[in-house]
């Protein structure tokens, strides 16, 4: 099965002031839907090198399939998220971030305002994810469906994929 890293970014909980609740919220959507475990994590200020090495370690280092990030996608001037994964992917995936605002719009316009890219690196398909609980569940619930698939075509194992 899959190895799964996910990096939390968010000052709060690298300092301990707040639980990261959609940490624990996530692991048991994979684990609903993929009958997974999180096999690595990291918390990580709202920095752009910090959360690039944590990336780069756990995709180039420690072999995770799929990284998930959590938080820093939004406007805040501490939200960074999206700036240290464009340093660390290979490739967009725009479709998946595309159907990640619009299905959470159906939820809350403010949907708009995530800048969560989605992308690849080497053989591992890279997901930016909101950092707060209703907004997280809303988008990985718009493209768990399509999570398998993805990892398939990025790994070599189902070449024969038709859209």
């Amino acid at each position: 099965m899959w190895k799964i890293g996910v990096v939390t970014s968010s000052n709060s909980v690298y300092r301990g002031e707040r639980e990261n609740d959609c940490f624990l919220r996530l692991e048991m959507l994979l684990k609903s839907n993929f009958d997974v475990d999180v096999t690595h994590h990291r918390v990580s200020p709202d920095n752009i090198e910090m959360l690039k090495e944590n990336m780069i370690e756990l995709v180039d280092r420690e072999r995770v399939d799929l990284l998930i990030t959590i938080g820093g996608t939004g406007l805040s001037p501490e939200d960074v998220t999206p700036e240290a994964t464009e340093l660390v992917i290979d490739r967009h995936v725009p479709g998946l971030a595309e159907e990640m605002r619009r299905s959470a719009m159906q939820n809350s316009r403010k949907a708009l305002l995530t800048r969560a890219a989605v992308g690849t690196r080497g053989n591992a398909l890279v997901i930016n994810l909101p950092g707060s609980l209703p907004a997280m569940e809303w988008c990985f619930l718009a493209i768990a469906d399509q999570i398998s698939s993805a990892l398939a075509i990025i790994q070599g194992k189902n070449e024969n994929v038709n859209i």
